[in-house]
């Protein structure tokens, strides 16, 4: 799959413009801190899993999205779907070094790339804002690749039963040249971690 997204995906986008600003009343801030070009990881809290759905579609059709979806969502025929609509899948639970692998390859080649550093969806009630802790594999993939590190929030994908307003907030890029300097990757990684877990709870906070 190339630059240009595929049919499916063109199709959703045009079909769901008026789903999420009409009866999802979406608002969105922060985009002009996405890069207009170029690959990079995009980080974002994780609600549900309609989340890349309102997370995408607001840079439609100057970037889409290619994302990591667990393998056990793959069965026919949602993994005709799945591809068509950029995912990728990976195995939890265990490194998955053939998916972190593709993820690099595709930002390097100016693809966007979506991560959720907390790593499986919030159990309402048990999971508070403040206690999110975020797995370092989205700082990795971008400090391997060479590419931004974009934070961003989203609100109200648990609600969509609801139809809840739907929130999303695009951040400015973690810094990360500090931290390069160093040669560790490894606690590289967990910095940027930090700094990035830092500013998706300060987005989410402003939704």
């Amino acid at each position: 799959m190339g630059l240009r997204p595929p049919l499916l995906y063109r199709v959703v986008a045009v079909l769901s413009r008026p789903v999420l600003h009409g009866l999802f009343r979406l608002r969105v801030q922060g985009t002009e801190n996405v890069p207009a070009s170029g690959g990079f990881v995009l980080a974002c809290n994780h609600l549900s899993n309609f989340d890349p759905w309102p997370l995408g579609m607001p840079l439609y059709p100057q970037r889409w999205l290619r994302f990591m979806a667990k393998v056990e969502l793959y069965w026919w025929p949602a993994t005709y779907v799945l591809n068509a609509a950029g995912a990728f899948p990976v195995n939890r639970g265990r490194a998955d070094v053939q998916a972190v692998q593709t993820a690099v390859r595709l930002a390097r080649e100016g693809n966007v790339v979506v991560m959720f550093p907390e790593g499986t969806r919030r159990t309402k009630g048990l999971v508070k804002r403040h206690q999110a802790r975020g797995r370092s594999g989205a700082a990795r993939i971008a400090l391997e690749a060479g590419v931004p590190l974009v934070p961003a929030a989203v609100a109200g994908t648990d609600r969509l039963l609801a139809l809840g307003p739907l929130r999303i907030a695009y951040g400015a890029p973690i810094e990360m040249e500090d931290l390069l300097a160093t040669g560790d990757m490894r606690r590289a990684a967990q910095v940027a971690t930090q700094r990035l877990m830092a500013r998706i709870a300060d987005l989410e906070a402003s939704l």
